[in-house]
């Protein structure tokens, strides 16, 4: 097998990872404008099946070369490019999955579901975390019952080491995360998909591991999930974890104006609150050296021959000390890695289908437990 990866970034990188520690994978393709500096844990692999390319996204004809010579394209570039992306993988019978991050792209993605499977294609977006992990397990609990009241889903990436006010260091873009912390919340409430603020809904949830942790509504983390079941399950929610009182001083930042993105006026300049709360809070929540952990916790309660039944999938992973891998490249892109593999040897159909839709959802926990991240289900 042979595989693309887009993105040599954190997820970019530990997805070619993943990929790289198959037998069956005889190449990997790590491309992006610059790779001069691989990651430390791929450079045991060059000279060998990893390959460095320099790659534009933009240009559509050096993509296309690229893409033309690989089974499988694993996409861990920003969510802009993933609909030429898509489209350049269908027309040169190439499977394609991404990270997703932008439901309107994810729709226009599902448009083309005909012409993919009339090249025998397979096409997964949304295939990271959250969304991706969560949604597979989910619907795994979804299948187990006869009947699902409700699917409750918590997710954090966190410092092992929390250090105030905030708790919370930086394992991807701040942006990212204040977009989360800004965007209407779309949740399952008696049927319908609805709106919900975000930052709200906070609930006490604990973990063996870790103790009490703080739950809230937040964006993008189940992406299309909540449409796809309008109708048939009353009720569907997405939260983010964080140490206690992280909320409430996000909560404050927000309603004082700090995330707003319309500039005002500093001594003749024109600031974006927003640019510069990340500005100051980068340097200080972004730590090279702090070590994370990411949490998961899934509910899936309904009914079993009429009988109360909850599914429950629970994982701690860790940052790997051993390869320098934070837990949430392992999370992220390893899911993706493992994606791109199950596309490839033929183990998800043809067309265009959200993971929920198509990722078996056993066979996607032992290729994650393969890579040492466990996700334990319980019954009752």
């Amino acid at each position: 097998m042979k595989f693309l990866v887009l993105g040599a970034g954190a997820q970019g990188s530990a997805c070619a990872f993943e990929l790289l520690q198959r037998p069956e994978v005889d190449r990997v393709v790590l491309a992006d404008l610059d790779v001069n500096k691989p990651r430390p844990f791929l450079k045991h692999f060059l000279g060998g099946a990893l390959e460095l390319l320099t790659l534009d996204a933009t240009d559509e004809v050096a993509v296309r070369s690229a893409v033309e010579s690989v089974d499988g394209v694993a996409s861990a570039l920003p969510y802009y490019f993933n609909l030429d992306m898509t489209r350049l993988a269908i027309e040169s019978k190439a499977s394609f999955c991404d990270l997703g991050g932008n439901t309107e792209i994810v729709d226009q993605q599902r448009k083309m579901t005909v012409e993919a499977q009339e090249r025998d294609v397979s096409v997964v977006p949304d295939c990271g975390l959250a969304p991706g992990m969560v949604n597979i397990l989910a619907q795994g609990g979804i299948d187990a019952l006869d009947e699902t009241e409700s699917v409750k889903i918590y997710v954090g990436g966190l410092p092992q080491v929390p250090e105030p006010p905030l708790n919370y260091q930086l394992v991807y873009s701040l942006e990212g995360v204040l977009d989360y912390y800004t965007t209407p919340v779309l949740v399952l409430e008696g049927g319908e998909v609805i709106d919900k603020e975000p930052l709200t809904g906070v609930e006490t949830v604990t973990f063996e591991a870790l103790g009490e942790l703080e739950a809230f509504l937040t964006a993008g983390g189940i992406s299309r999930m909540p449409y796809r079941y309008r109708g048939l399950i009353p009720s569907m929610s997405y939260k983010t974890l964080r140490y206690p009182g992280h909320c409430e001083l996000m909560k404050s930042m927000r309603n004082l104006g700090l995330m707003d993105l319309d500039p005002v006026e500093i001594g003749g300049a024109s600031v974006v609150p927003r640019d510069l709360l990340i500005k100051v809070l980068d340097t200080k929540l972004r730590k090279p050296s702090g070590e994370d952990l990411v949490v998961m916790r899934v509910v899936i309660d309904g009914a079993i021959g009429g009988a109360p039944r909850t599914v429950t999938y629970e994982m701690v992973d860790y940052y790997d000390r051993d390869q320098g891998i934070t837990a949430m490249m392992r999370t992220t892109g390893y899911s993706l890695g493992a994606t791109a593999y199950m596309q490839a040897a033929g183990l998800i159909p043809k067309g265009v289908h959200t993971p929920s839709e198509c990722v078996p959802t056993e066979m996607y926990i032992q290729q994650l437990a393969n890579r040492g991240i466990m996700i334990e289900r319980s019954e009752n």
